[in-house]
C-alpha cells in the first residue's frame, strides 16, 4: 500500500507504551472534526512539561469550595492559592513570583505565606495549589502578617533608601506600602547587611569581580544594592527568553547575580531583550532612560501609556509605550513594555523594547521639501540628512502636494498609465496600504504596484498560492509547542524573529526534536535535535532527497494524499531518481543523514515546518517553497494542532500589506487582476475602469526606468536605493526619473533622488491596524504628535488622490477599515470596534463572538475540488555559481539590532550604539587564509562592485562563505548582489552571489 505500518514494538520512543489503534482507528489529539484517518506514528509525546515553564493553568470548567478568611469561595482545580485570593479581590505581598506566561512560581521569598488549617508551617500562596474544603487565612492570620513584615523589614534594611534608589516605584516598595510598613523605623532597628557583616576575605574576594553599579550597557543599568535575589531575572533569561546569560554565583551572604562569568553586563552575551528589566521587582535592573545620572529612578515617571504594537518584524508583538511630556512638542517615550499579546505574552527583543526613540531623531523630516533647481539626483557623500536645505527647499503642504501630484500627472498626461509606478510600505499600516494600491490601480491607472514583499516572500507566496490556493500560514508559531518535530530550515530566528524564537527553545526543552536546515549555523543548534549544514543553493536537492525517503520507504500517508491532494503520482516519478546517494553531491549532505532527518519527520505524529528569506531569496525560491510544501503534504502535517507550513514573514505589515493588495498581478486577498469577475466587482467598489493586465515587480519597473517606459514615481516608506539587488542599477533608474515623489519620516537614500519628500507619520504617531505572521489582525494607536508639519500617510494620500480627480473624503483610519471588509473577505466578522476591545483577532474568523481559525485546512483548501497540489521540481544551480575568479557565497540578511535599511534602527541610540559599524562575518578559517585578524578591514568583490568594511570572526560560518548585512549605507551589501530573478515570485538572489576576499589596501576610517 506504501503507507506506514503499525510500529513493532509497543513502547515509543520516549519509552512509554503506545496504546493507540494502528491506521482506520482513533488518534488521540488528531481531532474527530478533521474528519482524518490517521495512520500509525510515533506515540504523541506528553505535553505535560510545556506548562511546567509557568504556573498550572487552572481547569475553569469544574470548580469546587473552600474558606478563605472565614468566606466559602468557589475554587477551581489547578489553581493556587494566590490566585484564588486575587480573585476574591485580596492581593497577597510577592516578591520572588510575577503573574505573567512563562514565569513558574518559585517561592523562595516567601513575603506570600498563608495559614492552612491543620499544618504545622505556612504554605507559600504561590506554588500551593487549592484543594476542596481548605481552609485558608491569609488577611486574618497573625501568624502571615508577622511572618510577611518579618521578610519584608529585612529586605528593607538592605535596600537603598527610596528616594535614593534606582526606582522608588518598584514593585518591591509596593509591596512594602500594601503592608504599611514604616520603611525610616525599619532602618533605625536593623542595620543594613553592610553595616552588620565583617568583611571576610571570601566575602570581599567575591565581590572584588564587579562594582555592584554597572552601567556598562546602553539600554540597561543594574545596581545590585537593590538585589534581593529573588531569581526573577535568572528566571527571565533562562526560562521565558531562553538565552541563559544570568545566573546566581556564589553562596550564602556573597551570592550576586552575575552576567555570564561576572563579566560586566555590556560585554556579557546580553541581547539587550529587556526581559529581566520587565520582570525585576525592585529596580536593580532597570532602562538606562529611567535612570539619572545620580543612579536615582522612577518606573512611574511617565505621564501616560498607550498600548500598540512594535513596528518592526512580522511576529506583531504587542506592547505598552510610557510617555513623558505634557504637551505634543515636549512629549518622548520614556520607556516600551511588552504586553501579554497572543504572539509574544509580554516578551520583545532588543528593537521592541528599546528601538522607540527613533521618531524624535534630530534628522527627522517635519517640512515638505522640493529639490533645489539644478541639483543633480543621486547619492553625495557630503549631504547631511539632518540638514537638506543644502538640496532641497522647504515648503507648504499645499505647494509640496501641488508639485508632487502635477508631475505624476503630467506624466500620465504625456505617456500614458503606464508611464507611472508605485512603491508602498510593509512598515505603514493596512488601511495605507489599502489607499496606495487603489491610488496606484484608480489615480495612475496600471497596476504598476508592489511593495518589500517581492525582496521578502514573494517565492512563498507564489508557490502557496499554487499549491495550497492561500499566501499566509497554515498555523501559528504557537503551534510548535505542540508539534513533535519541527524543522526550521533557510531561517534565523534568534536573529530575525527573536520573540517567536522563544517558543522554538521551550518546546525543545520540553521534547520537541528541532531539525535545522541551513547552509550557516544559528544559535538555536544548542537546542536542535539535528543541525545540518548544507551546501549553499542546495536546497531543492536535499528536500527531494527527503521526499525520495519517504516515497520508497513508503512513510507517506495515503489516506491524507488521497482525501486532501491531487499530483502525487507525479511527485512520486519526479522524485524517484533524486535518492539521497544521488543529491548527497549537490547539496553537500551525507546519504544517511539525509534519511535520518526525512524519517523523523515522516514519522512524527505531528510536525511543523518554518522557513525564512534563505528559501525564498534564490532563483529556485519558488521551488524551494514548493518542496517544503510537498513535504507537509506527503505526511499528512497540516490541518491540526502542531502542524503546518509557517513562511515566517519579515516585516511587521508585510502579510497585511500584501493582503490588502500592495501586489502588481493580484488586488486585494490576492484575487487576480486578470479575472472580470473579480475586477468588475471591484470596479463597482471603487466606481471606475481598472487595468485587467498585470503590473511590474519591483526589480522589473526600475529596468522599465532604464529601457525609458516607467517615468515617474511615487515610493512611500520603501528604499529601494538600498533595499534593491545591484545598487548600481537601482540607484541609476532613481536618477533617470523624470518625476519621484518620496513619502518618509527621514531623508533616507532613496529620498536623495527625489524631487519633492513629503514628511510623514512614524507608527508611534498612527492609528491603524497590523497583520502579523500569525494572521493575527491587530490594532496600533498613536502614542505621540506628530512633529513639525509632518502628516499622517492616509491624509497625504488621500490629498494625492484628490489632485488626480478621486473624491476621497475619509475622516479616519477606521473608514478605510470599513472599506476594506466589502472587498476582502479575509476580514469578515473583524471589525474596528472588535479590535479597540480585543486589540487582536486572527482571519479566518467564523463570527463576531468567535476566536478566529490557529490552525486551517482542516477539512478542504481554498482551491477549486478543495484539494492541495504536489508540484514536483527539479534541482537547478544558483544563477552565478562560484569559480576560480570568484570562490565564496556572498549571503546578505539582516542583525538582530538593525532592521532592513537601518533607516529608523540607526537612528536609534541603543541599537546604533549595540551594532554602531558594517561587519562582514566569516570563519576563522577564512581570515587566516587571507592574512587578517578580527576587526581589520577586509574587501568583499563580486561582479557589480567592491566594498570595504570590517572582519568579524563567526564560529557559525562555514568556510567559503560570507555574510553582510545590507543595513550600512557606507559598505552596502546590495552594491554587491545578483539581481537574476526567480522566474515565478520574481524576486533576486540575495542569498546567493559569487564574490571573492581580499585585504583592504586602506584602514577604514574610525
Amino acid at each position: 500500500m506504501g503507507c506506514r505500518t503499525t510500529p513493532a514494538t509497543l513502547a515509543g520512543d520516549d519509552g512509554r507504551l503506545d496504546l493507540r489503534p494502528g491506521p482506520g482507528g482513533a488518534q488521540p489529539g488528531a481531532g474527530a472534526a478533521q474528519g482524518l484517518s490517521r495512520p500509525a506514528r510515533w506515540p504523541a509525546r506528553d505535553r505535560q512539561g510545556v506548562g511546567e515553564m509557568s504556573m498550572k493553568e487552572p481547569n475553569l470548567n469544574e470548580s469546587f469550595s473552600l474558606t478563605l478568611d472565614g468566606v466559602e469561595i468557589d475554587a477551581h482545580p489547578g489553581e493556587t492559592l494566590w490566585q484564588v485570593a486575587k480573585r476574591a479581590g485580596e492581593t497577597i505581598p510577592h516578591l520572588c513570583f510575577k503573574e505573567a506566561p512563562g514565569y513558574r512560581a518559585d517561592g523562595n521569598c516567601r513575603a506570600c505565606m498563608v495559614e492552612v488549617e491543620g499544618e504545622r508551617v505556612l504554605a507559600a500562596s504561590c506554588l500551593r495549589e487549592a484543594a476542596p474544603g481548605m481552609v485558608v487565612k491569609s488577611a486574618t492570620s497573625e501568624r502571615a502578617r508577622v511572618s510577611r513584615e518579618g521578610v519584608m523589614e529585612l529586605l528593607i534594611a538592605d535596600q537603598p533608601e527610596r528616594d535614593a534608589g534606582p526606582d522608588r516605584s518598584s514593585h518591591f516598595w509596593a509591596m512594602a506600602d500594601l503592608l504599611a510598613i514604616d520603611a525610616g523605623a525599619v532602618r533605625e532597628r536593623l542595620p543594613a547587611r553592610a553595616e552588620r557583616d565583617e568583611p571576610t576575605v571570601h566575602h570581599v574576594a567575591a565581590r572584588a569581580g564587579s562594582l555592584t553599579h554597572d552601567t556598562s550597557h546602553s539600554a540597561m543599568n543594574v545596581n545590585l544594592d537593590a538585589c534581593i535575589e529573588c531569581n526573577l531575572c535568572v528566571r527571565a533569561c533562562r526560562e521565558v527568553q531562553g538565552n541563559d546569560v544570568i545566573g546566581l554565583a556564589h553562596r550564602g551572604a556573597a551570592s550576586k547575580v552575575v552576567f555570564d562569568f561576572d563579566d560586566p553586563m555590556g560585554e556579557s552575551t546580553c541581547v539587550a531583550c529587556g526581559e529581566c528589566v520587565q520582570a525585576c521587582p525592585t529596580g536593580a535592573l532597570m532602562p538606562a532612560t529611567l535612570i539619572d545620572a545620580t543612579g536615582r529612578g522612577d518606573s512611574k515617571a511617565a505621564d501616560r501609556t498607550v498600548d500598540s504594537v512594535c513596528p518592526y518584524c512580522g511576529v506583531g508583538c504587542q506592547l505598552t509605550y510610557h510617555i513623558k511630556g505634557q504637551h505634543a512638542e515636549d512629549e518622548r517615550i520614556l520607556f516600551v513594555e511588552g504586553r501579554n499579546g497572543p504572539s509574544n505574552q509580554n516578551r520583545l527583543c532588543v528593537k521592541g523594547r528599546f528601538g522607540f526613540d527613533y521618531p524624535r531623531h534630530p534628522s527627522r523630516l517635519t517640512t515638505p521639501l522640493i529639490r533645489r533647481p539644478g541639483v543633480p539626483k543621486g547619492l553625495d557623500p557630503d549631504f547631511d540628512p539632518a540638514r537638506p536645505l543644502t538640496h532641497f527647499v522647504e515648503a507648504s503642504w499645499e505647494e509640496a502636494l501641488d508639485v508632487a501630484a502635477r508631475g505624476l500627472v503630467d506624466l500620465k498626461a504625456a505617456h500614458g498609465p503606464d508611464a507611472l509606478a508605485g512603491f508602498g510600505s510593509a512598515k505603514c499600516s493596512n488601511e495605507e496600504a489599502w489607499l496606495f494600491q487603489k491610488l496606484v490601480r484608480t489615480g495612475f491607472g496600471s497596476n504598476h504596484v508592489d511593495h518589500c514583499t517581492r525582496l521578502c516572500h514573494a517565492s512563498s507566496v507564489a508557490a502557496l498560492m499554487e499549491c495550497i490556493g492561500s499566501g499566509a500560514v497554515t498555523a501559528s508559531f504557537m503551534q510548535a509547542l505542540e508539534a513533535d518535530v519541527v524543522i526550521l530550515t533557510g531561517c534565523n530566528p534568534t536573529i530575525n524573529h527573536p520573540v517567536a524564537a522563544t517558543y522554538f527553545k521551550q518546546a525543545a526543552k520540553h521534547g520537541t526534536k528541532l531539525i535545522i536546515l541551513d547552509p550557516r549555523g544559528q544559535a538555536l543548534d544548542a537546542y536542535a535535535h539535528r543541525s545540518v549544514r548544507f551546501t549553499p543553493g542546495g536546497d531543492v536537492s536535499l528536500y527531494n532527497a527527503m521526499l525520495n525517503v519517504i516515497v520508497s520507504e513508503g512513510l507517506y500517508d495515503e489516506a491524507y494524499i488521497a482525501a486532501h491532494t491531487e499530483g502525487f503520482e507525479a511527485l512520486k516519478a519526479s522524485v524517484a531518481d533524486m535518492t539521497p546517494e544521488a543529491m548527497s553531491e549537490l547539496c553537500g549532505v551525507a546519504p544517511e543523514t539525509i534519511r535520518d532527518i526525512a524519517r523523523l519527520y515522516a514519522r512524527a505524529d505531528k510536525a511543523m515546518i518554518f522557513w525564512g528569506m534563505g528559501i525564498s531569496q534564490h532563483v529556485h525560491g519558488t521551488d524551494n517553497a514548493r518542496c517544503l510544501i510537498s513535504l507537509a503534504l506527503t505526511c499528512g502535517q497540516t490541518g491540526r494542532p502542531g502542524t503546518g507550513l509557517h513562511p515566517l514573514r519579515g516585516q511587521n505589515n508585510v502579510q497585511g500589506a500584501s493582503d490588502a493588495g500592495l501586489i502588481p498581478m493580484v488586488l486585494p486577498d490576492y484575487q487576480p487582476v486578470g479575472d472580470a469577475q473579480i475586477r468588475a466587482a471591484f470596479e463597482e467598489l471603487w466606481n471606475t475602469v481598472l487595468e485587467e493586465r498585470p503590473g511590474l515587480t519591483v526589480v522589473e519597473i526600475m529596468d522599465a526606468i532604464h529601457a525609458g517606459q516607467i517615468k515617474g514615481m511615487y515610493i512611500q516608506g520603501e528604499n529601494p536605493a538600498m533595499s534593491d539587488p545591484d545598487l548600481h542599477h537601482a540607484r541609476g533608474a532613481l536618477a533617470r526619473l523624470e518625476h519621484l515623489v518620496v513619502q518618509d519620516l527621514f531623508v533616507t537614500e532613496t529620498a536623495q533622488f527625489a524631487d519633492v519628500i513629503l514628511p510623514a507619520s512614524s507608527w508611534a504617531e498612527k492609528d491603524g491596524t497590523v497583520t502579523n505572521t500569525n494572521r493575527q489582525v491587530q490594532l496600533g494607536r498613536a502614542a505621540v504628535a506628530l512633529p513639525g508639519e509632518a502628516r499622517p500617510d492616509w491624509w497625504i494620500l488621500q490629498e494625492i488622490a484628490r489632485r488626480f480627480g478621486l473624491p476621497w473624503d475619509y475622516a479616519h483610519p477606521r473608514e478605510v477599515f470599513a472599506e476594506m471588509k466589502q472587498g476582502m473577505a479575509s476580514l469578515d466578522n473583524i471589525t474596528w470596534e472588535r479590535l479597540e476591545r480585543e486589540g487582536s483577532v486572527t482571519y479566518p474568523c467564523p463570527a463576531e463572538d468567535a476566536p478566529g481559525a490557529d490552525v486551517v485546512f482542516s477539512e478542504r483548501f481554498p482551491r477549486t475540488g478543495g484539494k492541495a497540489k504536489f508540484a514536483p521540481t527539479r534541482p537547478l544551480p544558483p544563477d552565478e555559481p562560484v569559480d576560480d575568479a570568484f570562490p565564496t557565497v556572498l549571503i546578505t540578511g539582516r542583525q538582530l539590532e538593525h532592521w532592513h535599511t537601518g533607516s529608523m534602527t540607526r537612528r536609534s541610540q541603543v541599537l546604533d550604539a549595540l551594532e554602531p559599524e558594517a561587519v562582514a562575518s566569516v570563519s576563522s578559517s577564512e581570515l587566516l587564509r587571507l592574512g587578517l585578524n578580527p576587526g581589520e578591514a577586509l574587501t568583499i568583490t563580486t561582479r557589480r562592485g567592491t566594498i570595504t568594511l570590517k572582519a568579524r570572526v563567526d564560529p557559525l560560518m562555514m568556510e567559503g562563505m560570507v555574510f553582510v548585512p545590507f543595513c550600512y549605507v557606507e559598505a552596502a551589501a546590495n552594491l554587491l548582489t545578483n539581481p537574476a530573478l526567480d522566474p515565478d515570485g520574481k524576486i533576486p538572489e540575495f542569498k546567493y552571489a559569487a564574490c571573492r576576499l581580499g585585504r583592504a589596501t586602506t584602514a577604514l576610517a574610525e
